[in-house]
């Protein structure tokens, strides 16, 4: 079995007021828990896409094969992050 590749989450955007404080730019590693400074609901929301690019799989309405780009589920202070494997 191939090892699982590693996954980078960078904020491409952020509007409202994240409660956590995360602006464009900052970057987690995303393994098998939580990332430090990132909340559970963005987590949540980015694991079902990271472990598809950890696995070395890809979303074709992407348009390219290594990245995904998710939003977290706060619909009035959305955080936008671009998943990028590594």
């Amino acid at each position: 079995m191939a090892a699982m590749k590693d996954v980078m989450a960078r904020v491409v955007s952020q509007k409202g007021t994240c409660a956590l404080g995360l602006k464009k730019g900052d970057e987690f590693l995303i393994g098998q828990t939580t990332p430090a400074g990132m909340c559970a609901w963005a987590f949540c929301a980015l694991w079902p896409f990271a472990t598809v690019l950890q696995s070395g799989a890809s979303f074709p309405w992407e348009g390219v094969g290594d990245r995904a780009t998710v939003a977290c589920p706060d619909p009035d202070n959305p955080v936008v992050f671009e998943l990028r494997r590594l």
